[in-house]
Formats: C-alpha cells, structure tokens, sequence
C-alpha cells in the first residue's frame, strides 16, 4: 500500500497488530443493501491508532470515510472483521454497554454543529455528563468552555453565536468526560479558512496534550496538513498512509 514509516515512532498505520490504542480496525468489511442489491462501502481495512495521535481520512465523497468513523464509533458494525474499543470487540458489546462505551470513551464533532437550539451554550456542554449522571456537570463543562476561551459565553444561545465559536461550543461538549477518542467528521466544511484554521489548531492541541486519539473525514488536504498521518480513501480501500 505504499506505506510510509512515521517519524513519531509510531508503527505504519493500516498493518499494525501490535499498537497500543484504543481504536484498531482488522480487516474490516462493511456491505449495504441498496435496491435490492448490494453496495460495499468498506472492503478489508486495517487501521490501528496510537492514544494522542490526530489522522485524517482523506477522499471523495463515497470513498468510504463516514462509514469508518460510524464503526469507529460503535455507531454501526462490521459485516466482517472487527472493529476494536478499547480492545473489546464492538460486535460483541450488548446495547447497553455501546451506550456507556460511547457516552464514557468516544466524542463526536459534526460539520453542522448539532447543538440543541433550546438549550443554553453551557448545558448542551453539559449534556454528555448530565446523560451519564455525573454530579459535577456544571463545573466541568464551564472548564472545557474555558479551554477552548468561551468561558463568558456560557449564558448564550447557540444562535448568537459565529459559525467558529459554535464548532468550539461542539468540541467543548465532545470533550467534556475526557473521551479516549475523538471523531471529527468534515468539522471545519461550513466555515472560512481563518476560523476554520484555529478549529484545527484546538483539534491539533487536544492531540498534543492528551491521550485523545483523533480521526478526522475532511475533503481538504489543507486541513489534513494540521495531523499525524493522512489515510487516503478510494472505494472503501485504504490506498496509502502519508505523513505531512
């Protein structure tokens, strides 16, 4: 496949059996059915992510990049191969488990925010906490809204906000219960390259300071430029693994 070895010291990613992380794909196949007949959004992919790296998934639309980071986040399963959190495989968690793997262990960032319009910049902050019946829900997500520097902003609806401090609103409450992954799909793709420069340098921040592995879907080869690793998607196969 063309690998590249990494300058970190990290083993190439798409091979690698022995890296110790949190998410590792093996050999992953996925197949839908569409009109009957059947469409394979992901064919034999191996993907193993050390804690603290940042990697982006790069291709066209229907390369299969939203569907890797649908299994990667327990949101959907394999038709074959495994899918690994944690070193458990998702395929054999019941639903309740896959819930509080989810709501303890993975974040989600979206393209369009989805931040609940009726609820106030802290609560929907609060809300993963609150869901998890954490006691100090409050405390912690003013914190995160600190660290991403909208600590006096708290009080506000998401509509009086920019498209930029939205998408921080976004990774302050997928950060929020300190996940062990987080999954970015396109989170700069609605806005303009400045803001969307500083999201990726938060998102660059979280990698360096933490143990968080991030894997981003973007369209763009500027904002996979900010990761570790590029993964390059073609019809649902890993075509190459390159480092910036």
């Amino acid at each position: 496949m063309g690998l590249i070895e990494p300058q970190t010291g990290f083993p190439p990613l798409g091979t690698a059996k022995d890296v110790t992380g949190f998410l590792r794909l093996d050999n992953v196949t996925k197949t839908y059915v569409s009109d009957g007949q059947p469409v394979q959004a992901l064919c034999g992919v191996s993907l193993a992510v050390r804690d603290g790296e940042f990697i982006a998934l790069v291709g066209r639309s229907g390369c299969g990049k939203s569907t890797l980071l649908n299994l990667a986040g327990a949101m959907d399963f394999p038709t074959s191969g495994r899918v690994l959190l944690d070193g458990v495989s998702t395929s054999d968690v019941n639903e309740n488990g896959l819930t509080r793997l989810r709501r303890e262990k993975v974040g989600f960032i979206f393209q369009s925010f989805q931040l609940l319009n009726t609820l106030t910049v802290l609560e929907n902050v609060e809300l993963p906490l609150l869901l998890a019946g954490e006691s100090d829900a409050c405390d912690r997500a003013q914190q995160q809204l600190d660290l991403v520097e909208l600590g006096d902003l708290g009080s506000r609806m998401p509509h009086q906000l920019s498209g930029g401090q939205m998408q921080r609103v976004a990774i302050a409450r997928a950060m929020v219960h300190s996940p062990k992954l987080l999954l970015a799909d396109e989170p700069t793709g609605n806005l303009d390259t400045v803001t969307g420069n500083v999201i990726l340098e938060g998102l660059r921040r979280i990698a360096d300071e933490g143990k968080t592995a991030i894997l981003m879907a973007t369209h763009s080869s500027e904002s996979a430029a900010f990761t570790d690793a590029i993964v390059k998607m073609r019809d649902g196969r890993i075509q190459e693994v390159v480092r910036p």
